[in-house]
């Protein structure tokens, strides 16, 4: 499948290059973090290590890392607080957000906001990951 989007590579000199290439969320149960975001129609490996990496139909990549890895890369990391960062997953329809908002939670994962009409023209949903992320759901309304 062919991306519609571009990557930009952006040179701030002739020795340095750089591009955006990857989301890392870090995980207290890869299990659950990977069967969660597999709901949302990613393409997930097995989990055979502490790392895993889903590289997206964008080129983006998506990584996991178990929060013992995390530990022993940073003695010093602290999980964050409140909602620092954020992901959003288009849906086709309206219809689909309420679907997809369905299909997880009925899945035992938590919503934190059902699907409602937002006054930005879109139908709109959260629902949060096995390690409280928040992840919208949308679609445009018309």
């Amino acid at each position: 499948m062919k991306s519609r989007h571009k990557s930009t590579l952006f040179v701030y000199d002739s020795r340095m290059a750089i591009r955006f290439d990857a989301i890392g969320i870090v995980t207290a149960n890869m299990a659950q973090s990977l069967k969660f975001y597999s709901l949302l129609g990613i393409s997930v490996p097995e989990p055979t290590e502490d790392h895993v990496e889903a590289t997206l139909p964008n080129g983006l990549r998506l990584m996991w890392d178990d929060l013992e890895l995390v530990k022993q890369i940073d003695p010093n990391w602290q999980p964050p607080t409140g909602h620092r960062t954020g992901m959003a997953f288009h849906c086709d329809t309206p219809a689909g957000v309420d679907e997809t908002y369905a299909h997880i939670t009925s899945a035992g994962f938590k919503g934190a906001r059902e699907p409602w009409d937002a006054f930005w023209g879109q139908r709109y949903a959260q629902v949060a990951d096995p390690d409280g992320n928040l992840i919208d759901l949308f679609a445009p309304l018309n």
